[in-house]
């Protein structure tokens, strides 16, 4: 007989003071990450830690206010647990990305079908805060959709100082202390890194977050952690319309000052708005490092990059080594472009499809198969999409109430130059991944305990 596997609530029955390190490891010996995240009701937020994380460590005073007032399902409540092969399996997948995109024939196949911008000579840089998003369970995984301006990084800095564990057996679960610490040098250190792969003799002093309207936008607070980041480590930073920005003397500049870098939040990707002219200018003009750039949309952001690095026998022909190529067939839904030609065929199937709009963003327009109407799939033909097998997201059970409190997570990898810099999860209810759901947000990834072998 299969040896029973004794459930997670009971754990919470024990006088926590006297549970010792090695017992709290014990107790969790075989139970599954599936086990975790449909019975353990941990909160692990702690609100009172957020606020001075928002507004005294990392932020300013009114922050906390700011957040509750605007966004207030940023911060999930509940951790998620992951297995640490599957998050190994991640960090692979994106070095395996990486190595596909640095070959001139993918650079050539995808460059030649994308806008003229993305062709410009770049001097360099890489991009920040790629976000490779997946969907995990102990039964499916896969890598949705890479994102090149995914934001949350700060916001997750400041969630990952608001942790507690209700247990010592999830605390031992808990990353090191120090790691929020750590990813905040790692951003300094990544944009130090722009800029000096810019090729200017001179160091890096300012830095400008610009996007559309910034104070309206729903990740507004984000941008302030940003700028308080960077002044913390000595630079000049700004958050800006791109409106405000002017071209002046071979610089970019917001009144008097010169803009090093943007850090570009913006979603028009080819820069093609009238709004964003000078910007565009001065991007092809080399007045400014912008980052990230069309090109890093062009080459990783674009959802028929999807159809490509899924393709076996594109994959064959490139020469790349057969592990690499099997990885990626094992963790890329497949994915193909929608065409007249497929259309009648991925209607039949569409029920085991997810439809994505190619140069989309924020889960926009993206459509599961089984909800499509008629008149949503006319929209759909007349676009440009993908059509992506469906791999279904996690499930984390937030009480035992009946029904329970149940919503679905996906996770990111927020990445820079091929190297995972954190793990985050989001919370949500509905087609696609949102801010909106009650009890939803950014939550903590936790590596659960190995499974036995």
């Amino acid at each position: 007989m299969p040896k029973p596997v004794m459930p997670v609530m009971p754990l919470f029955d024990h006088d926590t003071s006297f549970l010792s390190t090695a017992a709290a490891a014990a107790s969790l010996a075989g139970i599954s990450i599936e086990t975790l995240n449909s019975q353990c009701f941990c909160i692990s937020l702690d609100t009172k830690a957020l606020r001075e994380a928002l507004e005294s460590t990392l932020g300013q005073p009114g922050l906390f206010e700011l957040v509750q007032q605007r966004c207030p399902y940023l911060f999930a409540g509940h951790p998620v647990f992951i297995n640490p092969a599957h998050l190994e399996r991640m960090a692979q997948v994106v070095r395996a990305v990486e190595s596909v995109i640095a070959l001139p024939a993918y650079r050539e196949e995808v460059l030649a079908r994308s806008p003229t911008i993305a062709r410009h000579d770049l001097g360099g840089a890489k991009g920040v805060f790629f976000g490779y998003d997946f969907h995990v369970t102990e039964g499916g995984f896969g890598l949705i959709e890479i994102n090149t301006n995914a934001g949350g990084a700060m916001l997750n800095a400041a969630l990952a100082r608001a942790q507690h564990a209700c247990c010592p057996a999830i605390e031992q679960l808990l990353p090191p202390s120090g790691r929020a610490e750590t990813l905040e040098a790692g951003i300094i250190e990544m944009f130090r890194h722009e800029w000096a792969l810019h090729g200017l003799d001179r160091p890096l002093r300012s830095i400008a977050i610009v996007d559309d309207a910034p104070e309206q936008q729903y990740l507004y607070p984000e941008f302030l952690l940003f700028q308080q980041l960077f002044q913390r480590h000595g630079l000049e930073a700004v958050i800006v319309d791109p409106s405000e920005l002017s071209l002046r003397g071979g610089a970019l500049r917001h009144n008097e000052l010169v803009i090093d870098i943007v850090y570009n939040r913006l979603t028009d990707f080819a820069l093609d708005a009238p709004a964003n002219a000078t910007l565009r200018q001065a991007y092809l003009e080399r007045a400014t490092l912008l980052t990230p750039h069309p090109q890093a949309h062009a080459l990783y952001a674009d959802k028929r990059n999807l159809a490509l690095l899924c393709d076996a026998q594109w994959l064959q022909a490139s020469g790349l080594p057969q592990a690499t190529q099997n990885l990626l067939l094992a963790s890329i839904p497949h994915t193909e472009v929608v065409t007249p030609e497929s259309a009648e065929r991925l209607w039949r199937e569409r029920r085991r499809l997810f439809f994505k709009p190619c140069a989309g963003f924020g889960s926009r327009a993206a459509y599961r198969g089984d909800k499509l109407t008629q008149r949503v799939w006319q929209e759909i033909l007349a676009a440009d999409y993908v059509a992506q097998a469906l791999v279904l997201p996690g499930l984390r059970t937030l009480s035992a109430t009946i029904p329970a409190h149940v919503l679905k997570f996906d996770v990111r990898d927020y990445a820079y130059n091929g190297v995972v810099q954190w793990v985050a999860a989001r919370l949500y209810q509905g087609q696609t991944t949102n801010f909106r759901t009650l009890g939803g947000g950014f939550a903590p990834v936790y590596p659960g305990p190995a499974p036995e072998a």
